[in-house]
């Protein structure tokens, strides 16, 4: 069986950055990547390029940071009033609050977006809300595990349940 729309996919890849060669993730052969092939939200172009593969098939491609997560945009760095942070006491609890932290916030819509803190002065915080690899051109190697016909269940719920079933 080939990859394609609602084919559920194992695979193990290693990522790196395109241009530094720096390591970001990796899985195992343990513990692999799965998921429903076309409903997932996987970067298109990862899918494109593993489409007609099979268990056992190897890959190797580049994606570019604007078709991945997109460029680094300056609109999405922030200065957030340090009181914002404060605790129940009226103060900034250092150990959560401090530079390089991720955090979870939300914005004046409602939307959950996480942030990191870049800068802390007395007064602001400085956030950057794009996506951690934004701006970064991806590399991908790795290798399919196994492809299978999606149940049923997986189609109508929009992902995979993965070897054991999935409880809702």
């Amino acid at each position: 069986m080939t990859v394609d729309t609602n084919t559920v996919v194992s695979l193990h890849y290693k990522l790196t950055n395109h241009k530094t060669g720096e390591q970001i993730e990796e899985t195992s052969e343990n513990q692999p990547m799965e998921f429903l092939y076309g409903i997932e939200r996987i970067i298109p172009l990862f899918e494109e390029n593993i489409h007609g593969l099979k268990a056992g098939d190897t890959f190797e491609f580049s994606i570019p940071s604007a078709q991945a997560y997109g460029d680094k945009n300056d609109d999405h760095v922030a200065l957030i009033p340090i009181s914002v942070f404060f605790d129940e006491t009226g103060k900034v609890d250092e150990t959560q609050i401090k530079v390089g932290a991720v955090l979870p916030m939300t914005d004046n819509e409602g939307n959950h977006l996480r942030g990191t803190i870049l800068d802390i002065k007395d007064d602001t915080v400085t956030m950057d809300f794009n996506h951690p690899l934004a701006g970064t051109d991806l590399f991908f190697k790795g290798t399919i595990l196994a492809v299978r016909a999606a149940t049923q269940e997986e189609i109508s719920h929009g992902h995979s349940h993965g070897e054991h079933g999935h409880h809702h």
